[in-house]
């Protein structure tokens, strides 16, 4: 049973919160990031989303991967837009992380939304061009996962907008990421992004866990109509702070660890 404390902040986030708990790239703290592993674990710790990286590939298949290539994980220098899925097949996407998970590789889109229970979303970041769109849409629709399930995310503002026109019934949200060394702080920028959100038709917005953001911020989103997502937190105490200002979700490498961290 949730302890008395996480009821009464769980009560006090808007009615239609959502998931609070998304496994950033599968359970990837503890399983290797974007693989069926990293995903089935995120389920098993009750996560309540999924988040993915996702490129379309040469012969137009969706592959799950974070880099445009293949060689900080896999130790082969692959582009994932000009190879097809079989030669990125011959991969180990898995040893990287640990010896027992020799032998994993890269997944496509649909394998993943196969392990997405009635009751879980999946996040699906997009990390190339409009240019997936349609495939994307094809994949979701045969899925058999609801409008209510599926959470377009990218940082490519005509990503945000392509997957909008064609569904605007989707939830889609706009990435972008403070940076405390540039300057680029939530005062200064928010007026700029409020008019950025407005023009894709994004649904919300999806940032880093900037240390200056504030229930103001987060408020002045609200009442413009847009939600807030925050990546990537590990630190109990900083997630516990970003749901009390109302954030709509929190993306955490340990999906496990945060949720009994916030239990207590």
């Amino acid at each position: 049973m949730k302890s008395l404390p996480f009821l009464l902040l769980c009560l006090a986030m808007p009615a239609c919160a959502g998931p609070i708990i998304v496994a950033h790239r599968g359970a990837s703290g503890e399983a290797p990031e974007n693989t069926l592993p990293a995903f089935k674990l995120a389920w098993e710790q009750k996560a309540d989303a999924v988040e993915g990286d996702f490129h379309l590939t040469r012969d137009g298949k969706i592959v799950c991967f974070h880099d445009s290539n293949t060689k900080k994980l896999t130790g082969r220098n692959m582009i994932l837009r000009k190879s097809t899925f079989a030669e990125l097949q011959t991969l180990d996407a898995g040893s990287w992380k640990d010896r027992k998970y020799a032998g994993t590789r890269i997944p496509l889109l649909e394998d993943v939304l196969a392990t997405v229970p009635p009751k879980g979303k999946i996040y699906i970041e997009i990390k190339c061009g409009p240019e997936i769109v349609p495939a994307l849409l094809e994949v979701v629709k045969d899925s058999g996962l609801t409008n209510e399930q599926v959470v377009i995310i990218s940082f490519n503002e005509t990503v945000v907008q392509a997957v909008k026109k064609e569904r605007p019934d989707w939830t889609v949200n706009w990435l972008y990421g403070f940076d405390k060394d540039t300057g680029n702080a939530p005062d200064r920028e928010l007026p700029r992004l409020l008019s950025v959100l407005q023009a894709i038709r994004a649904d919300g917005l999806g940032s880093s866990a900037h240390p200056d953001l504030r229930s103001k911020h987060l408020d002045t989103l609200s009442k413009a109509g847009f939600q807030h997502h925050v990546w990537t937190v590990n630190d109990p105490s900083v997630a516990h702070r970003f749901l009390k200002m109302g954030c709509r979700s929190i993306t955490t490498d340990f999906p496990g660890k945060l949720r009994r961290a916030l239990e207590k």
